[in-house]
């Protein structure tokens, strides 16, 4: 048994209720019940993960549009991802999506060859995008 399918089964036996979202790549994949439902309410093609696991998903790069959906229809999700753990909301993954994009910015940025002009730009970038994201 896949160790994704494991994670699957631990978590649906605490709450069988939820959709869980599993990062995989560039996908977020729902398996087996999961994969039928998220397929019934987003007209998502259903495949084979393995001969007896069902999958279904969609790419990152579409997933607030999936997330926003899955939350005007009232539908549970949590979204499993190795970099973030698990996250419960919609809000909460986007906010640690964001901050990641902040620090990898900051970590890259070559001290011995930066303006003044350029290090105050990239503070204030800085400053309005952690507004935006705790306002």
């Amino acid at each position: 048994m896949s160790k994704l399918y494991s994670k699957y089964l631990e978590l649906k036996k605490n709450n069988p209720n939820k959709i869980y979202l599993f990062k995989s790549g560039i996908f977020l994949l729902a398996i087996d019940e999961d994969a039928t439902k998220l397929s019934d309410e987003l007209n998502l093609k259903v495949t084979n993960l393995s001969p007896d696991v069902l999958k279904c998903g969609f790419p990152v790069s579409r997933q607030e549009h999936y997330f926003r959906v899955l939350e005007a229809k009232h539908i549970s999700f949590t979204i499993i991802d190795d970099t973030y753990g698990v996250v419960e909301n919609y809000s909460d993954y986007m906010n640690n999506v964001k901050l990641k994009k902040i620090i990898d910015e900051i970590i890259n940025i070559n001290f011995d060859n930066i303006t003044f002009k350029e290090a105050y730009e990239i503070l204030l970038s800085t400053s309005n995008l952690l507004k935006e994201i705790y306002k």
